[in-house]
């Protein structure tokens, strides 16, 4: 695939932008709009700089006719806005036999870091333990409230301790895709989307949303 950075639309596009990118990234390569079988958009932020706003893509397409696709990176290739796609495909370093029967690894903490941490142990076969002194989501939020609002404290149960960590009351920063050359925040980001997060938060630059709310 090729990706496309870059590419500007006047603001009134994006909310529906896929026909409009489609022929800036046909007029982009100098091709037909035909010749572009896919097209996905990676990130998208927006130019406030001037007196019209724009928002700004990159893309990744994948050519109707594949073999073609080298051919046309090299005649690009001092266009630092046209590359190929790189590959973002997480791998786990290890993988456990299907009948392994060790020792659990155990996560103490289920705030991010845990969560991540005992979702890639059970996703490479080693059956993690979590242990964690607070409630779930849910009931944590009760307990949470009350501190807030009643001034009650469950001492067990509140900002500090609990399923999703300190930041999950917070208003849910999900700054994880920039210096990223290994693309670990799109691991993080697709199992939040799988997980029941909006899919823009796959391309929006700064995407911004509590995870008590998916």
């Amino acid at each position: 695939m090729i990706r496309l950075s870059e590419l500007r639309l006047p603001l009134a596009q994006a909310e529906a932008p896929e026909s409009a990118l489609s022929a800036a990234a046909a007029a982009k390569l100098s091709i037909p709009e035909s010749d572009i079988a896919t097209l996905t958009v990676f990130k998208r932020s927006f130019d406030a700089r001037k007196a019209e706003l724009l928002a700004v893509y990159i893309v990744d397409i994948e050519l109707a006719d594949p073999a073609s696709e080298a051919a046309l990176l090299a005649r690009f290739d001092k266009d630092p806005h046209v590359q190929p796609t790189p590959d973002m495909a997480w791998r786990p370093p290890v993988t456990a036999p299907a009948d392994w029967n060790g020792e659990r690894p155990v996560v103490v903490g289920f705030g991010p870091c845990g969560i991540f941490a005992a979702l890639v142990l059970a996703q490479i076969g080693l059956k993690p333990i979590v242990l964690e002194r607070g409630k779930p989501v849910r009931e944590r939020t009760q307990d949470t409230w009350g501190l807030w609002r009643k001034r009650a404290l469950n001492p067990e149960s509140n900002v500090q301790f609990g399923e999703g960590g300190a930041g999950l009351f917070s208003d849910g920063k999900l700054y994880s895709q920039v210096r990223d050359p290994r693309h670990l925040g799109r691991k993080v980001m697709q199992e939040f989307v799988d997980a029941g997060a909006p899919e823009e938060i796959l391309y929006v630059a700064h995407p911004t949303s509590a995870p008590s709310s998916w």
